[in-house]
Order: C-alpha cells, then sequence, then structure tokens
C-alpha cells in the first residue's frame, strides 16, 4: 500500500514551487517508507510514497505505458491483476514490469473508464493521459483506500491524505463547523464533505474525470464538473434482492448448497488476498469473523500463517482468552500485545493526526498500537475480517430493523415490541415506555429510508447540544441527510429493511469510520496493509443475492456464514454473543500528561478559537469528569468528540508548518521518473 499525490494545472503551464513536491511525498511517507518517486510535464505533477509488496524490484511509481503518454500514481492492490494480464497481453499490450500497477495503465488504454468494473481489489489511483489531456482518479468499491482534492486558484490537488494537500503552499485547514458537527451526528461525513472547509474526498465507487483543451486552445469548462472540479461518475454500489424475497423458504438442503456456495467464495476471496512478495500475516480478534479468514487460510492454503492480537488489560473489553484459544485450534504462529488506559490515552493525539477527523470513540488506539507490533515483526500485509457484518448481516441494527419492522405494522401492539428483549435480556428491566420512547421512533414512517438507523442517529444527535448555535445553524443549513438521500440509488426504495440497513452501514460507517479511521489510517500509521476479504466483489455479490431469512434466520445473526464454516471453528467461538470492539474512553485521560492536556484544550480561551463550542455545556461537561468517570454512552462520546476536534484544530493549525517540515524529504530522497529502461 503507498501515498499518492499530484497536482494538474487547469490553464497554463503548472509551477512547481521549490520543495513542494518533497513536502506533499513527505507528509504521505508513513503511508510507503520504501521508496519515493516523483513525475512532471508541463501540466501535470504526480507524486508517490511506495509500500512494496508487489514487484518489488520494478515497480517503482509513478509508472507509464511504453512511450511515457499515460502516466499513474497508485495506492492499493488489484489481486486480479495476473489473470488481467494476461487478456491484455493477448490483446496486444507489451509489459515492462510484473506489477498490478502497469495492468491498471493498460486496462485503461484498453477500456478507458470501464476498466474499473474489471478490477478486483483495493484501489484509489490518479492516471494522467497525455493523449486525451485527461486526468482520471478512481476509488474503490467500498472505500478502503481514500482519496481528497481541493482548488487553490487555477490549481486542482489530489492526495491519500488531507496533510499531503496542506503540504503546497498558500494551503490552509478550517474546521467546517458544519462537518464536525455532522460527524457528531453519524460518525463520519456524507462524501464529498470533509472536516476541513474547501476539502473534498471522492466518495467510494465513484470515478472523476477532468479533461484539459488542447495546448494552446481557448479555456473552457466542458470537461469539468462544478467549480472546476472533475465531473465525477458512480460506478458502482451496492444491490440487494427486492423487498418481497426477503422473507422466502430456504430448504435445509438448498441451505447447504447456499452455505458450500459461501465458503468457496471466501476460499477464493482469502487466497487472492495472499498474493504478494512479501509475507502476509492476519488479525485474530477471537471473533468469528476474522477466525473464519484465518481458518480458511489455514484449511486451504499452504500459506505459513502469523496471527496478531491486541488484548487489553480492563477484563470489561479483553478477548485474549479466545484469541489464544482460535491460534491453538489452527496451530498458527501467534503474537499478541495488551493495553492499557495509559497507552491508549497517550497514542489518542497521533491517531487523531493520522485519523484527519473527529473521533467519538478512542477505539483506533489500540489498532494503531497492533499495527506497531505487525511492524515489527517485520510483516507489512495482514488479512483482517472487516465487512462481514455489513455482507452477511451482523450488527444490532439489522435486527433492530428486522423487529422494528414486524412492530410497525402494528404498532399499538406492546408484545411485538417485547421483541427487542430477546436482542438485549436487559431491556426487560427498562422503565415503563422506554422500548416505545427509544425503539419506537418513527413506527409510523416505515417508508422512510433511514427507518432502521432513525432510533440511533437520533441518540446520537443528542452529542450535538456541545456545539454552538452558529455551528447547529450551519449543520441544517449543510442538510447531511438530504445529501444522503440525494445520492440513494433509484432501486433502493424496493428493497426491504434488512437490506436498507446494510446498504446505509456500508455506505457510511464502514467507509467513512471502520475503513478509515479503524482500518486504512491506522494500519498505514505504521505502513502495514490492509486486505479485507469479505470485501471481495463477488463475495459481496454472492450474499446480497441471498434473502435476509438466510442471512438473519428468525434474529440469528450472519446464520450462513456461520453454517459455512461450523466446521472449522470451536463452538465456543462460532455461537459465542457478539462482542462489540471498544476500548475505554475519558476515564482514561484523568491522570498525568494527559489530564493536563485535556485541561489545555477544554479551557475556555481554547475552546473560543473559531465559533464552535457551546462553552457553558463544555465547561459542565468537564466539571462533571472532574467529579468522576462519565456515566453515559452520550456525554463520553462527547467528551472524546470535543477532545479529538481540540487536537485537530491545534495539530492543523499552529503545529501544521512544523509537522509538515519535518516530514518533508530531502530533494536527494524523490526519484523523478522518466520513460526509459530500467526507469
Amino acid at each position: 500500500m503507498c501515498g499518492i499525490c499530484g497536482v494538474i494545472s487547469l490553464a497554463g503551464g503548472l509551477v512547481l514551487p521549490p520543495g513542494a513536491p518533497e513536502r506533499m511525498v513527505g507528509a504521505l511517507s508513513h503511508r510507503g517508507p520504501d521508496e519515493f518517486g516523483a513525475w512532471r510535464d508541463e501540466t501535470v505533477f504526480l507524486g508517490h510514497a511506495r509500500l512494496s509488496i508487489i514487484d518489488l524490484s520494478t515497480g517503482q511509481q509513478p509508472l507509464a505505458n511504453e512511450d511515457g503518454t499515460v502516466w499513474i500514481t497508485f495506492n492499493g492492490e488489484v489481486y486480479n491483476y495476473v489473470e488481467l494480464r494476461a487478456e491484455l497481453s493477448g490483446r496486444g499490450h507489451r509489459f515492462r514490469t510484473s506489477s498490478d500497477t502497469e495492468t491498471i495503465v493498460h486496462a485503461w488504454e484498453e477500456w478507458g473508464e470501464r476498466c474499473v468494473d474489471r478490477f478486483n481489489g483495493q484501489w484509489a489511483f490518479a492516471i494522467w493521459d497525455a493523449r486525451r489531456r485527461a486526468l482520471f482518479l478512481a476509488r474503490d468499491r467500498y472505500g478502503v483506500r481514500p482519496l481528497y482534492w481541493a482548488r487553490q486558484g487555477d490549481l486542482l490537488l489530489f492526495g491519500s491524505e488531507i496533510k499531503a494537500l496542506l503540504a503546497w503552499p498558500g494551503m490552509r485547514a478550517q474546521l467546517d463547523p458544519a462537518a464536525v458537527a455532522e460527524v457528531f451526528s453519524y460518525w463520519v461525513n456524507v462524501p464529498p464533505a470533509t472536516p476541513f472547509a474547501g476539502i473534498g474526498q471522492l466518495a467510494p465507487g465513484h470515478t472523476a474525470r477532468l479533461e484539459l483543451p488542447p495546448a494552446g486552445a481557448v479555456r473552457d469548462t466542458d470537461g469539468q464538473g462544478q467549480d472546476g472540479l472533475p465531473r465525477t461518475r458512480r460506478y458502482w454500489h451496492p444491490s440487494f434482492l427486492p423487498a418481497a424475497e426477503d422473507h422466502r423458504f430456504v430448504s435445509r438442503q438448498e441451505r447447504a448448497a447456499l452455505a458450500r456456495q459461501v465458503r468457496e467464495a471466501l476460499v477464493e476471496a482469502c487466497t487472492l488476498r495472499l498474493r504478494a512478495d512479501v509475507p502476509v500475516g492476519a488479525y485474530l480478534s477471537g471473533g468469528l469473523d476474522s477466525s473464519t479468514t484465518a481458518a480458511l487460510i489455514r484449511n486451504y492454503t499452504k500459506h505459513h500463517l502469523r496471527t496478531f492480537s491486541v488484548g487489553f488489560e480492563d477484563p470489561a473489553y479483553d478477548e485474549t482468552a479466545w484469541q489464544q484459544e482460535m491460534a491453538a485450534r489452527l496451530g498458527t504462529e501467534h503474537t499478541g500485545i495488551r493495553v492499557g488506559g495509559e497507552e491508549i490515552a497517550g497514542a489518542f493525539a497521533e491517531v487523531v493526526w493520522h485519523c484527519e477527523t473527529p473521533l467519538l470513540r478512542t477505539a483506533p488506539a489500540p489498532l494503531y498500537a497492533l499495527s506497531a507490533l505487525v511492524r515489527r515483526e517485520n510483516y507489512k500485509v495482514v488479512l483482517t475480517g472487516e465487512g462481514a457484518d455489513e455482507v452477511f448481516v451482523g450488527y444490532d441494527i439489522h435486527r433492530e430493523a428486522k423487529v422494528r419492522a414486524f412492530w410497525a405494522r402494528r404498532p399499538a401492539d406492546r408484545r411485538r415490541s417485547l421483541l427487542l428483549t430477546r436482542l438485549y435480556p436487559y431491556l426487560a428491566q427498562s422503565p415503563p415506555g422506554f422500548l416505545a420512547g427509544f425503539y419506537g421512533v418513527g413506527l409510523e414512517r416505515p417508508d422512510d429510508p433511514f427507518f432502521g438507523h432513525r432510533p440511533r442517529w437520533n441518540n446520537g444527535e443528542k452529542t450535538l447540544t456541545f456545539l454552538s448555535p452558529a455551528a447547529l445553524a450551519a449543520h441544517a443549513a449543510a442538510a447531511p441527510e438530504a445529501r444522503l438521500a440525494a445520492s440513494l440509488p433509484p432501486d433502493f426504495e424496493r428493497w426491504g429493511p434488512v437490506a436498507r440497513c446494510q446498504y446505509l452501514e456500508m455506505t457510511t460507517f464502514l467507509a467513512g469510520y471502520l475503513l478509515s479511521s479503524q482500518g486504512d489510517r491506522m494500519l498505514m500509521g505504521h505502513s502495514v496493509e490492509g486486505r479485507f476479504p469479505f470485501l471481495d466483489p463477488e463475495v459481496g455479490a454472492l450474499a446480497a443475492s441471498l434473502p435476509a431469512s438466510v442471512k438473519l434466520q428468525s434474529l440469528r445473526e450472519k446464520a450462513i456464514l456461520k453454517e459455512s464454516v461450523a466446521d472449522l471453528l470451536p463452538e465456543g467461538i462460532l455461537n459465542r454473543p457478539k462482542q462489540p470492539y471498544r476500548a475505554p474512553d475519558s476515564v482514561i485521560f484523568r491522570a498525568g500528561r494527559e489530564a493536563a492536556l485535556v485541561e489545555e484544550l477544554f479551557a475556555a480561551d481554547a475552546l473560543s478559537h473559531g465559533d464552535l463550542w457551546h462553552g457553558e455545556r463544555v465547561a459542565a461537561l468537564l466539571r462533571k469528569w472532574r467529579a468522576g468517570p462519565l456515566a453515559s454512552a452520550r456525554e463520553n462520546m462527547a467528551f472524546i468528540g470535543i477532545l479529538s476536534t481540540q487536537l485537530l484544530r491545534r495539530q492543523f493549525g499552529p503545529e501544521l508548518a512544523a509537522r509538515l517540515g519535518r516530514s518533508a524529504l530531502a530533494p536527494r530522497q524523490l526519484r523523478w521518473r522518466r520513460v526509459a529502461a530500467g526507469a
């Protein structure tokens, strides 16, 4: 995995300020510390920080076709590059390297924008086609790899991380109050929004194209989208069966056949993701998903498997016993670490720097420590179980959606609401009216596209009380829910409540938080690439073709996945209740340097910079935190959200120049690419 960046001039020749390429590529050096490359012509600059995994000797980037008319800078992997290379060679394309990167170049020449339809992998890349004077940007289906952009005058800048754009002279970072409020509501920003004003992101499953007029011709904007940005095209979105299919009866014999298909698809997905010229390991959390991935590798390949895990000193969060049981079952060479509150709190500031967004949980921090372990053990690649809950229906919110849809048919029937106590037995002792007050929100509108998420979103929005009236007004004006509704595919309304819930989880929480803040950013913070078999397009398509009754059997989550691997996993892991991945929150900041940092960042003068916070309510929260542990989830989320936003403001404000100065490359470190033998 790598880091990419670039600049294109929309009018006239491109002038590269001294040191700008070294600062941009250097800002991404943690994503790719092995080699640093650059290329330019009179219009475009492309930069690359390489984490060498495939074709270690000749896969340097930026990389060109034979005559140097098409150049690419690429972050990701195309796992089926071997098969595509054979097909493209048969069509007359000549290859100079053994890399998957060059396969993309020739696929662009052969199929144009539709090349992404042929790729099985995860990617963010930029192609400059000098013959067409076209810049082509692409991001993978689920959004595993990030891609940001911004305008500065007649320049378009793009890169894997926001900090690479800010390394360009004159670029400034200004937190957008509406976007911050959006994160407080949904945990993520709805693309193209980011936390920073004037900086956007290419949405998952999208490509973008910008065409310039021929050199010397009169400039026009026909080849550009709104605000001079590239024109975007959605090439993929998750799709599901019509609602009528969700309750189809599936016989035991048919279920067994479907379970075999699921296993076969997952074996193929795991096998493809072992393709590398460096060792490949796997995460082992102790849950069903990572255990499945590891078990399939161990039983269906000859791969020597190293597994890695993180445990917690606090037993409320710890899954070490399950991790050790699974490692012993598989006979893997296993290495684990155990983290405590002091370590999580101590790493949190650096975690925020890598995430580039406000966080409402500290959960990314232990995963940052885990990727550090992997790197210390000289591994660059790990497979994880991420995506299984979204693809095979594993979250409580999916089960809630099913129960609430049943309840909505007879809202006055209290017995139907009591089904929720099967999900959460403790609700049986809840105060009268709680079920109706919390889970009954929106029952009168079962056709609401956000029906399944409405209770969670309404509850999450309570954290907005800590934002200023101006920030809340900006949030309302930005209309994130309307933007999300406008992005829904035409067939969304035909799906059942569980499928709609799946879609929203995939396109919001998975892409914007799990694959980003807990995924790409924590892995790449220590130069480790994550690979996700459950997000293989064939696995996803197969799972989407199954009725909800197969994936969510009664209220048993991931039923067909469990059936497909029942003989490979210990009974205790196969059927243990799902334990959401969490980490201790505000309580771990109550001592030492971290406590002093909280006092500093929550001080009235620190809060007053910008019109973001409701000072009195934040001060009251601080007093409550000083007095003892915060009891409610809402207060803990608000505390971490305020702390992370204040850290972000400092890191991307007064500290930014020094940080970018420290990461800037020396000129000799940046290798400028040419089209020549051995280049």
